[in-house]
């Protein structure tokens, strides 16, 4: 598995490329790979860092593990491509968007149009065994994408971080709130959804904020 990765990322995370734990989840990976079926495609490993430039970041979501249904992941979380049946986290998501802005329900679940406008879609594992979720959990994946969010935190400022749920919330602690802004809530799956996801409004103070620090708002349709 060769790290093909968007350049201005590979340069900020080349550090990380050489470490001993990378070389280790890097051959677990391709193994896995060899052995059976694993999402997302090989290709599409990185595929939030090639849709959304460092430069372009101004917005994250976090995720924890990619989909592992059939034709689902594509690298972005909570994403599926044109075609698949939007899953029930992600049925929230715009249900909530709806709500909070007045857009209308999407035909498409691919957010790869989030991503080119600044949405980095970052699941902390970045890949995942076909129907096992988790399987590829402390590999090395949870080390190399703390480090992605270390970078993002010291070297910008006015992010907007998207943390739903108690893991995404841990893996966030060490970012910087007084540089950035850090919205919680419940995850937006159906078992927590209506305890605190829908109505918080997350999407537009989202925009709020960024308009407030002249930052292009994010069109979320």
């Amino acid at each position: 598995m060769d790290v093909k990765i968007e350049e201005s990322w590979k340069k900020k995370l080349s550090n990380e490329f050489e470490k001993e734990y990378f070389t280790r989840l890097t051959g677990f990976v391709r193994d896995e790979y060899r052995a059976g079926t694993i999402f997302p495609p090989g290709s599409l490993i990185f595929n939030a860092f090639d849709q959304c430039p460092f430069d372009l970041v101004k917005t994250v979501i976090l995720g924890q593990d990619p989909y592992h249904g059939p034709g689902q992941a594509h690298g972005l979380c909570f994403s599926v491509r044109d075609g698949v049946e939007f899953p029930p986290s992600l049925v929230n998501i715009f249900k909530e968007i709806g709500t909070d802005t007045g857009i209308p329900f999407p035909r498409s679940g691919d957010l790869t149009r989030w991503a080119r406008q600044g949405v980095l879609l970052l699941n902390a594992t970045l890949t995942v065994r076909a129907h096992l979720a988790g399987s590829h959990q402390h590999k090395g994946w949870e080390q190399f994408t703390d480090q992605v969010i270390k970078v993002i935190n010291d070297e910008k400022q006015n992010l907007v971080f998207f943390l739903w749920g108690a893991y995404a919330q841990k893996k966030g602690e060490s970012i910087d709130r007084s540089k950035h802004l850090v919205l919680e809530s419940v995850h937006p799956s159906p078992l927590s959804a209506s305890r605190g996801f829908f109505g918080n409004r997350h999407f537009s103070r989202c925009n709020d904020y960024l308009v407030k620090n002249g930052i292009e708002p994010v069109n979320w349709e």
